[in-house]
């Protein structure tokens, strides 16, 4: 209030010593005024509309386009492995200006912020895998089953590396996951869309250093070794139209991420809990604490001393819970090592990469979605036809693919007269006879 006070005497004065200058130079009170409203004029601020529209700071899923130069990456997930409410695990979504997306691992929960964004299926079909932890990879299942059963129409497309024994790799680990929902593929079989229930495996070798795996329609993804936990770990580079974005997954502090991280745009990494806060949120051990949180992952000091070696133009740390009471830790003792552009991760931020500027965002999304619009036209289910070729492919005897005698005995026919009046309300709306099945006995 006083500050208030003695700018409005100040000004008073400012107009009085002003005042008397005109006088002695001789500018009319006329001029004077003229002059003054003039001024006044140019420095008016614009009045805010009461009920237009004003732009926001946010980014509201498709309702922006992509430029044909432009990168956008979401987070769809930056926590740690026991996932909650405000965090996922690991999830980088890539979606790019000539119509290309790509996910950067696919942790537990993730699948949940993806469907928030509404995005076909369709053009969610090209998942990278950085290495086989749960928090890495523990959504894959949900992108099979639930992206099918939500639209996609094509298989599910999955990059990862081999490891030191054929069962420590990608390709062992995805074929044991399909077959272990073979009860739930077994029973969609016939009665969905099925073109989406399938997967495409691309293992590639953990060793390879700044390897080519993707190359399509101007997008190069590479792969070269990182360090965590056991053999078969790495990370990415995606490089499309002049923009560098880079994906540490997990890692510990090596010399393959120094060397080809460099010029990124944006580039990831892990940045852990800090050691003491591992201690008394976790309830670690302070052997435990210092062995996974420094060597296993890498600490915070340490991405900092990564980041300053590589100089991207955006620094993302992200692998850790981001709380009021622990962001602190991390940021500061980054800035120990590190006074470059930063970003501390959570989900939904948004980074918009052209060559001349990086947008940060979040993200405000609907948590009640259903499908996202379909990008093919539906098919009808395939019947036995679905139900031979599965039985093919998996080995399940195409008898086990229907009800017994023993169930279908089970049925309630109170309920038949009311379903079939459902088809019939369906056939009468649509135009088209939808005929009710009737049981079949083996």
């Amino acid at each position: 209030m006083l500050l208030g006070m003695w700018l409005v005497a100040n000004e008073d004065r400012v107009s009085t010593a002003t005042s008397k200058i005109q006088g002695i130079i001789g500018v009319s009170t006329a001029q004077a005024e003229k002059s003054k409203k003039s001024q006044q004029a140019k420095t008016k601020q614009p009045k805010i509309s009461p009920v237009k529209a004003r732009p926001l700071d946010v980014y509201f899923p498709n309702t922006e386009d992509l430029a044909k130069d432009e990168m956008r990456v979401i987070a769809c997930g930056t926590g740690m492995p026991t996932t909650r409410a405000a965090q996922a695990a690991a999830c980088f979504l890539v979606e790019l200006g000539n119509g290309d997306k790509f996910i950067f691992d696919i942790g537990s929960g993730s699948a949940e912020r993806l469907s928030s964004l509404q995005i076909p299926y369709d053009y969610l079909d090209k998942i990278f895998i950085g290495h086989l932890h749960a928090d890495h990879f523990g959504s894959l299942a949900e992108m099979f089953i639930g992206g099918a059963l939500m639209g996609r129409q094509k298989p599910l497309r999955i990059w990862g590396p081999s490891g030191p024994t054929p069962e420590l790799g990608t390709k062992y680990a995805v074929e044991k996951m399909r077959q272990m929902y073979t009860w739930d593929l077994a029973g969609r079989a016939g009665i969905v869309d099925f073109r989406g229930y399938a997967l495409e495996i691309n293992e590639f070798d953990y060793k390879a250093e700044n390897a080519v795996i993707y190359k399509d329609n101007g997008v190069t993804i590479r792969s070269f070794p990182a360090i965590h936990s056991l053999d078969g770990p790495v990370s990415f580079t995606l490089e499309w139209n002049g923009l560098k974005f880079v994906f540490g997954s997990d890692t510990y502090p090596n010399k393959w991420f120094v060397k080809f991280a460099k010029d990124a745009d944006i580039a990831i990494h892990e940045s852990f809990v800090a050691v003491p806060d591992l201690v008394k949120k976790m309830k670690f051990t302070p052997e435990q604490a210092l062995l996974v949180g420094t060597q296993v992952h890498t600490a915070p000091e340490a991405f900092g001393k990564v980041m300053s070696e590589i100089k991207p133009r955006i620094a993302v740390a992200y692998h850790f819970f981001k709380d009021f009471d622990t962001t602190a830790q991390v940021n500061d003792r980054i800035r120990t090592t590190y006074e470059g552009p930063l970003s501390l991760a959570e989900d939904f931020m948004v980074w918009n990469v052209t060559k001349d500027e990086i947008k940060i965002r979040m993200a405000v999304v609907e948590e009640h979605t259903w499908a996202p619009p379909l990008a093919g036209k539906a098919q009808a289910p395939g019947g036995d036809k679905d139900r031979e070729q599965y039985s093919k492919d998996s080995g399940v005897p195409v008898d086990a693919l229907a009800y017994s005698d023993f169930i279908i005995k089970g049925r309630w026919g109170e309920v038949d007269e009311v379903l079939r009046g459902v088809y019939k309300e369906a056939s009468e709306a649509l135009g088209q006879e939808f005929k009710y099945p009737e049981p079949e006995k083996k």
